[in-house]
């Protein structure tokens, strides 16, 4: 009989691609990977991996196998969530993350509400950005993500997952005080053409979309700055560093220094929540959303 364990350990090595990355996503060692790995090519007498160089890929066999393993390993999910559903108590281990801004901005306060309503509740967060976040919860390592996508720029969400919508965030731009545009009710972008910016990291999904936004407006972006977080962002506009794009959520409490002019073309992100549609009854799930929303309504 195949061991589920076993066949969770070779689901994770498909999903992420080496040993090391498997027993990082199962909080084990690579021995115990290792290990799960042997023994369940020897419960089934034939090779699972082959060498590849300095790591290792999956046989044909192997390939096989793990397409069953998530199968089975959903199936187990969604008896597991329709069990939870049918004691209907929200108790056990729940995983989340959030982008930066959001996890500022959302999770003390419905993390605070959860605890306090459901002490059988264990929630473990961390900040991931929104494609880390999709990516966590399609390979099962989180439960759910807070993710964001921009007016102008939707994020795609794989299938097998859900989404509901939390709040939509409107952002202004952010200048020094004795900026040019400082005195202005409304601003546009392409006003910002001969200006240095302050960006997130290169590559992330946020980062992306400015870039993409500014050259919709004939604007060649000069990029001074990089900073994930929005606070550290506002302390380099403070310093006369150049401006950025501030969304609402998250960034209080504004720095000295700073003033902030909305876009004459509304500029917004939405912010929504995924899970995995086979863990969609759970009750954790489910009182998970609500106090996310509870936290959006009154941040908004």
């Amino acid at each position: 009989m195949l061991n589920l364990e076993r066949l969770r350990t070779l689901d994770a090595l498909a999903r992420h691609g080496s040993v090391s990355a498997a027993a990082d996503a199962l909080h084990v060692t690579t021995s115990a990977v290792s290990q799960q790995l042997g023994k369940l090519e020897r419960e089934i007498n034939q090779r699972l991996l082959a060498k590849n160089g300095r790591g290792v890929r999956l046989t044909d066999a192997g390939r096989l196998l793990s397409e069953h393993a998530a199968r089975i390993l959903s199936q187990v999910e969604l008896a597991e969530s329709d069990l939870e559903a049918h004691r209907g108590q929200v108790v056990g281990e729940l995983r989340l993350s959030a982008f930066p801004t959001a996890a500022r901005g959302l999770f003390p306060v419905a993390l605070r509400a959860l605890r306090a309503e459901h002490p059988g509740l264990r929630v473990r967060s961390s900040e991931l950005e929104p494609e880390q976040g999709i990516a966590a919860v399609v390979r099962g390592d989180l439960d759910l993500a807070v993710v964001l996508d921009w007016y102008n720029k939707p994020m795609p969400v794989p299938d097998g997952l859900v989404k509901a919508p939390l709040l939509d965030d409107p952002a202004e731009v952010a200048m020094p005080a004795g900026h040019r545009l400082a005195g202005h009710a409304e601003v546009d972008l392409a006003e910002f053409a001969e200006d240095e910016w302050i960006t997130w990291g290169e590559g992330e999904f946020c980062h992306e979309w400015l870039m993409f936004t500014l050259r919709s407006k004939g604007v060649e972006p000069i990029v001074g700055h990089r900073a994930g977080e929005t606070h550290t962002q506002l302390q380099l506009v403070s310093a006369g560093l150049g401006v950025c794009i501030a969304p609402l959520l998250g960034r209080h409490p504004v720095p000295d220094g700073v003033i902030l002019v909305p876009l004459t073309q509304r500029v917004r992100r939405h912010v929504y929540v995924i899970w995995r549609a086979d863990a969609d009854r759970r009750p954790s799930i489910r009182a998970a959303v609500e106090a996310l929303r509870e936290a959006a309504r009154k941040a908004d």
